[in-house]
């Protein structure tokens, strides 16, 4: 992110990767962490190239999320009344080439778009067991909501 200003309540961590002869260890979150508060449950979600999962954003769970192989573009959007960054976009390339782990803050609107040449492939560690009856996912359509921002790739 460099000096761009990050929406209140977004961490940013970065994740080393400890390469041997055996293979690759990375650890993605630790209970000692300051992006951690609570457990609730892990899950894996992929994308295909080019495929934009978006918006949703939750009245109850945090997020903390990376991306294991492949590269995604995450893109948060902070349309919290009152907040100190209301109306800010962040967005983040993570993945093979940048070994991050991106902790999201409730109501906080994000999404994210595949943007390599194969699936990648997500893990999110939440604050909260999703509730099958009553789920804590709001939405909004990728395309075209009020969202001020635009999944094109932008080349230059």
């Amino acid at each position: 992110m460099g000096d761009k200003k990050l929406i209140d309540g977004v961490r940013v961590k970065n994740l080393r990767l400890i390469p041997d002869e055996r293979g690759r260890l990375m650890e993605i979150l630790r209970s000692d962490d300051k992006e951690f508060s609570k457990f609730g449950q892990v899950y894996v979600t992929t994308a295909y190239p080019g495929v934009v999962k978006a918006w949703h954003s939750h009245k109850l769970q945090d997020d903390n999320m990376t991306a294991i192989s492949g590269m995604v573009k995450i893109v948060l959007y902070d349309g919290r009344d009152g907040s100190p960054t209301q109306g800010l976009v962040n967005e983040f390339f993570i993945g093979e080439h940048n070994h991050i782990l991106l902790h999201i803050p409730k109501l906080v609107w994000h999404g994210f778009k595949c943007v390599g040449d194969r699936e990648a492939m997500i893990v999110n560690v939440v604050t909260e067991c999703y509730n099958y009856d009553e789920p804590d996912e709001h939405r909004k359509p990728a395309h075209g909501s009020d969202i001020p921002y635009d999944w094109a790739r932008r080349d230059g």
